[in-house]
């Protein structure tokens, strides 16, 4: 027995105006000083003064957020008793959002100890919106959530069925002033979400065909959203593309680019998007046998040639070729990173990768000499062949 959990998504242009419907005394924005400074809370806090609610704005939210952060936003919540948290910003805002609530809910909890298999019965205190400004994460319309311990130098995979947002505002009108770097960076999130939702141990008929209609906008889109950030209609595409991977994968789970890609982001603060989206071909390689009929399908979908190449490898290939259109790294090696420092931290990153959430729903699950491989040739761009 499984469960699809979805929140209610509105989308497309002027989606936001949906905030005027809502009902309520108080909400609390979970946000960070960038969203702030580009006006979007203010806009945001508009439409809800419209609805007739008081807001107070909690704009604290870092990249990766820490556990500090989201501890700090539960005393916040607290003390300001909010019956709506609203997560506005990239996937860091949507994670540390989604832990500050089950703290608000439940403050005797410690945030890792937070699972999928222990209910948490939330909306007791208050519900969640969520309107991404980012085209990528997915974040804001699945239940995972990724919070850094910043003691350990580790990334947690998080999550509970209930820990989803009860509206999705999904405008593109948010992801309109993305940077060239920061679309590449979510894109490519994006993509792994789906294909890692379509591949995973855990796929199923309902969330396989949201996986496949991402990876075919993803494909079309990105590059466009990439060479130009005023392109209406790919921005559109891609942010549509961004939720619909989240709860694919959100509802399928991910496998190795993730173990990988958080060991990665964490001990050398990569961005998300881009160490997991590095690790994608690699982890595609990886289960070539295990996945091939899966990877068959999505070969077949995006026309790929696969007459002198398995579908594994054409797809992987195909990967690597939209990496590198939109300025992304393929290697580990490419990011800066000494081999020096590489090898010193090689068994951490073997580790944390090891213990990551996501391992466990990988179609192929790797032993510890295999995940040091698989480090070892992504830090050289070697084929896997193991």
């Amino acid at each position: 027995m499984w469960y699809f959990v979805s929140p209610d998504v509105v989308f497309g242009e002027d989606a936001i105006s949906h905030l005027d419907e809502i009902t309520g005394k108080k909400a609390l924005i979970i946000t960070d000083i960038n969203m702030v400074n580009m006006g979007f809370s203010e806009e945001v806090k508009k439409h809800l003064s419209t609805a007739g609610l008081e807001c107070q704005v909690f704009d604290s939210v870092e990249s990766e957020p820490s556990i500090a952060t989201v501890k700090k936003g539960a005393e916040v919540a607290s003390s300001y008793r909010p019956e709506w948290i609203v997560a506005l910003g990239g996937g860091s805002v949507m994670d540390a959002a989604k832990a500050i609530w089950v703290l608000y809910e439940k403050p005797d909890i410690q945030p890792e100890e937070i699972n999928p298999f222990e209910p948490l019965q939330l909306r007791q205190k208050a519900r969640l919106i969520t309107i991404p400004t980012t085209s990528g994460t997915g974040s804001d319309s699945n239940w995972g959530f990724v919070l850094t311990d910043t003691s350990e130098s580790r990334k947690l995979g998080l999550g509970c069925r209930e820990v989803h947002a009860d509206i999705a505002i999904v405008d593109p009108k948010f992801a309109a002033k993305m940077p060239p770097e920061l679309t590449a960076d979510t894109g490519m999130d994006a993509l792994t979400h789906a294909i890692e939702g379509y591949t995973s141990g855990w796929k199923n008929d309902f969330s396989d065909g949201l996986c496949l209609k991402a990876i075919q906008l993803i494909f079309k889109y990105l590059p466009r959203a990439y060479r130009d950030g005023t392109d209406s209609e790919a921005r559109e595409k891609m942010h549509n593309a961004a939720s619909i991977a989240g709860l694919g994968f959100g509802n399928s789970m991910a496998s190795i680019a993730h173990s990988t890609g958080h060991s990665l982001g964490a001990l050398f603060h990569i961005p998300h998007g881009r160490a997991v989206g590095l690790f994608l071909p690699y982890a595609i390689e990886f289960a070539a046998d295990i996945s091939a009929t899966n990877y068959k399908e999505i070969a077949h979908l995006l026309e790929l040639e696969t007459e002198r190449l398995s579908a594994a490898a054409s797809l992987a290939r195909a990967v690597k070729s939209l990496a590198q259109d939109i300025n992304q790294p393929l290697k580990i090696k490419d990011l800066g990173i000494s081999y020096d420092s590489f090898k010193l931290s090689l068994p951490k990153l073997v580790s944390y990768a090891d213990m990551d959430t996501q391992t466990v729903t990988a179609a192929r699950v790797p032993t510890i000499d295999e995940y040091e491989k698989l480090f070892r040739y992504a830090y050289d761009g070697k084929t896997v062949d193991f």
